[in-house]
């Protein structure tokens, strides 16, 4: 499927996540009165869900998602786990790193574990939203690799949406080829040339500590 692009001039940088959500916003606006489902990625996704779940009255939640560092080098992801167990691995890196089955298995269940204990700590003990039939809007804060939310897209529709839709202000074109065609629609602000990373199309980037999306959550 074709990814749509932004409809009015996006200058870069966003000001911050939250800019960045009204913004993307104003691109959903067609979900508003169709009880949609916007779950956001912890943490920096959360702000920018936050934004859109307020426009198009949207139900807020979250999906966890951990990424699976390599051997030797955690910050190269061999992709994600979500913690209702959605994997998605990125077979070429595995292949070419020649990563065991061993290894796959131990980093997978370590962060499985990571996710559901951030997850019940995000939603205090709460039950996450039924999703059977309805409209999900995945939202994070941007697309680099695009692991954590393919993950996320595999944990959804294992729940029978009726739509899945990801929403995010700025990704890598090669991220979002690749999840366009996993999703029934994909709205990406801009994927700027060269990406360099999430981080730099925005002005403010800081860290999302935990307590501010147990904030967010707590005042949907």
């Amino acid at each position: 499927m074709p990814i749509e692009a932004a409809t009015e001039a996006v200058r870069l940088p966003f000001a911050d996540r939250v800019a960045a959500g009204r913004m993307l916003a104003r691109r959903l606006a067609q979900f508003r009165g169709q009880n949609p489902v916007v779950l956001g990625i912890p943490r920096g996704g959360v702000p920018v869900a936050r934004e859109v779940a307020l426009a198009i009255a949207g139900q807020l939640d979250i999906v966890v998602a951990r990424k699976l560092g390599a051997p030797f080098s955690p910050e190269l992801a061999l992709g994600a786990v979500t913690a209702d167990g959605g994997r998605f691995l990125n077979q070429d890196l595995v292949r070419d790193l020649e990563v065991t089955p061993e290894y796959l298995e131990q980093v997978t269940a370590a962060q499985l574990e990571e996710a559901r204990q951030r997850e019940s700590r995000f939603r205090a003990g709460a039950a996450g939203p039924n999703l059977r039939d309805r409209i999900v809007i995945l939202v994070d804060d941007g697309l680099a690799t695009g692991a954590t939310m393919r993950a996320a897209i595999q944990a959804v529709r294992a729940a029978h949406p009726r739509r899945v839709v990801v929403a995010v202000p700025v990704g890598s074109s090669d991220a979002c080829q690749a999840i366009a065609g996993e999703v029934d629609e994909l709205i990406c602000l801009t994927t700027p040339d060269p990406f360099h990373s999430v981080g730099a199309h925005y002005e403010r980037f800081e860290a999302v500590p935990d307590a501010q999306v147990e904030t967010i959550l707590r005042e949907r």
